[in-house]
């Protein structure tokens, strides 16, 4: 799979059309973490990915998720969104150790089986699917 730059573009492929979304979470994403050779975050991009629905960039290094008000402002993760990121970070640190036993096929493989797993842990219960911006810094 390739990943282009994994900071260009990806403030245009985690939002969507102002009119059709309220936002309730922001990813604080470290905005040099791959040019300074920071570990991906899989747990994150797997989160970011489930919620918006699509693949996003690989994203590295510590990565901070909050929630946001209406206005804008940053405040604490509503708590199915808490949820939702607990759920795929369990599932990420599983689906790692399977890895170790059981090698994924190719790292598109693995993306994918990893991405499944993340969209069954954020499917929402109706048809409110979260929706993020993220935030460069």
């Amino acid at each position: 799979m390739h990943w282009g730059h994994p900071v260009q573009g990806l403030a245009q492929r985690l939002s969507g059309p102002a009119e059709k979304i309220v936002r309730r979470a922001v990813l604080h994403i470290h905005g040099n973490g791959h040019d300074l050779g920071l570990p991906q975050n899989l747990a994150a991009w797997a989160l970011a990915s489930a919620w918006r629905g699509i693949p996003l960039y690989p994203l590295a290094g510590p990565i901070v998720v909050t929630g946001r008000t209406e206005s804008g402002d940053v405040t604490t993760l509503d708590d199915d969104l808490m949820q939702h990121a607990k759920a795929v970070a369990r599932t990420g640190r599983d689906t790692l150790a399977e890895w170790h036993a059981r090698p994924s096929a190719s790292n598109e493989a693995a993306a994918k089986e990893l991405l499944a797993y993340a969209a069954r842990d954020v499917a929402p219960a109706s048809s409110d699917a979260p929706s993020i911006c993220a935030h460069l810094g």
